[in-house]
């Protein structure tokens, strides 16, 4: 197989690999070639230590594309390194790390332009040593122990992707996709990233100092009704937004529109409009450097105070210490 791509992705797969660790990403790349017309010039494969079919976690068998061997011959740009865990009879999750594997991962990762994992599989980039000195994320699941295995690393369980120079760490499958977005920014700039989420269908390409725990966005709503109204939300977020306003869009009764809320989303109209708006005073106080009157403006909340209680309530922190843990540094 020639190496004609300027963009080789090596995804590395074994035994017992998680299966969406090793789907994820490469969609997300695939989509960043279609929105490109090909321009992305990305080109993912499946390596294993045989070419011999490897068994997922979820049973599903995988064909790698090339051996270890043959990629450590090729010029490689992104390494994704994914993770694989077992359960013992506690329910405590431990990551599998096995030792011909890190072996594999370690030359692999020395003809490599940009180095990544997949949630867990930052505990085989620590076992390779290739996280030492540097901050690093995983599942939250197992941050304790690649702390405990690895003193020599800053983990941090907190965020749901970490960049270190070339070695970049993320969360979780979801997490995941918004490491790869951010990946496309860093090659092909935020706009085609953008397009690729559009396509995700992902409600926010998140920054990396974004927490593991968010906001509850993530409801699927049933019906168009409520679909256009959350839609309406979004585009509406700075104004008043009361329950009789939302009613007269939809068309419906108040008591009918809380009781579309609550069949559909599981929660109030009151609840979901709060609940966007801190995320949206979220993504201001990560990426902007605009006051907490102008956020507060800007998300609807009207008052500071009122946005100070809403991040107190929903997230346990102020709009201040918000800032200043997750704060993105903008680009010289």
């Amino acid at each position: 197989m020639a190496d004609t791509a300027k963009r080789l992705i090596v995804v590395v797969i074994f035994e017992d690999v998680d299966l969406l660790d090793i789907t994820g990403p490469p969609e997300v790349f695939a989509l960043a070639r279609r929105e490109t017309a090909d321009a992305a010039d990305y080109h993912v494969v499946l390596a294993a230590e045989t070419m011999d079919p490897v068994t997922t976690g979820a049973g599903v068998r995988v064909l790698p594309d090339l051996t270890f061997e043959q990629a450590a011959g090729r010029s490689i740009n992104t390494l994704i390194v994914p993770g694989s865990v077992k359960v013992d009879d506690d329910r405590r999750v431990h990551p599998l790390v096995d030792p011909a594997l890190v072996a594999w991962v370690k030359v692999l990762a020395a003809r490599t332009r940009r180095i990544t994992s997949v949630c867990v599989g930052a505990h085989v980039l620590a076992a390779a040593g290739l996280l030492d000195g540097k901050r690093a994320t995983t599942h939250w699941s197992t941050a304790q122990q690649l702390a405990a295995d690895h003193p020599e690393v800053e983990v941090d369980a907190d965020p749901i992707f970490i960049r270190e120079g070339n070695v970049w760490t993320g969360a979780g499958i979801s997490a995941c996709l918004d490491l790869s977005l951010a990946l496309i920014a860093d090659d092909l700039g935020e706009a085609v990233a953008l397009r690729v989420a559009r396509q995700l269908v992902m409600y926010l390409k998140r920054p990396s100092g974004q927490s593991q725990f968010s906001v509850p966005l993530e409801q699927i709503s049933t019906t168009r009704r409520i679909e256009d109204l959350r839609h309406h939300i979004l585009r509406h977020i700075s104004e008043p937004l009361t329950v009789t306003d939302l009613a007269a869009y939809a068309h419906v009764s108040d008591r009918h529109l809380t009781r579309l809320f609550k069949n559909d989303l599981g929660t109030t109209p009151h609840a979901y409009i709060e609940s966007v708006r801190v995320e949206k005073a979220r993504h201001e106080l990560e990426t902007s450097d605009a006051t907490l009157e102008r956020i507060a403006s800007l998300c609807g909340f009207g008052t500071t105070d009122t946005l100070v209680r809403a991040f107190r309530r929903r997230l346990n922190t102020t709009p201040t210490e918000y800032r200043r843990r997750f704060r993105v540094p903008q680009a010289l």
